[in-house]
């Protein structure tokens, strides 16, 4: 039986590696709206929102975080470079609350004050996107296996 073809899927972010192996399939909050890379896409260069990256590794769905930055497709080559990116299951939810908590209070400070505002608002949303990749990961019971029937289907 002939080996079907995989992707190779690298997560890093200025500060660290995310992720690097194998995958069959990716699943990434692009800036025009979800997106799903498949073996053998086609040439691909585009930026990333922010929300959870899913990674298809052997049945098994991988949740990471991920606030802005670049995806790109080469050759079953999935690379992605993230502005902040996190495995779901490593989000500290306690940490990210409080990150929720002390944004809000500076989006509120910052009334009036557009520049400041916009970048509390920003902080705003990525502790908020934190926490949900956090809560669906957890609501997953961790690395979620996919029965048979769903591993051939695209996410």
């Amino acid at each position: 039986m002939a080996q079907r073809p995989q992707l190779h899927v690298t997560i890093i972010t200025a500060q660290h590696g995310v992720f690097d192996g194998p995958a069959e399939a990716v699943n990434a909050p692009g800036s025009e709206g979800r997106m799903t890379i498949l073996p053998r896409h086609a040439p691909l260069l585009t930026t990333l929102d922010l929300g959870e990256l899913r990674i298809r590794e052997r049945g098994e769905e991988i949740g990471v975080f991920v606030a802005g930055g670049f995806l790109e497709v080469n050759d079953n080559v999935v690379t992605v470079l993230a502005d902040e990116a996190e495995r779901a299951e490593l989000i500290d939810e306690q940490a990210a609350e409080q990150a929720r908590q002390r944004a809000q209070a500076r989006v509120e400070q910052s009334r009036g004050d557009q520049g400041a505002e916009a970048a509390a608002i920003a902080e705003l949303n990525r502790a908020v996107g934190r926490l949900r990749v956090a809560e669906v990961h957890r609501q997953r019971g961790g690395r979620r296996r996919l029965p048979p029937e769903q591993q051939e289907q695209q996410f």
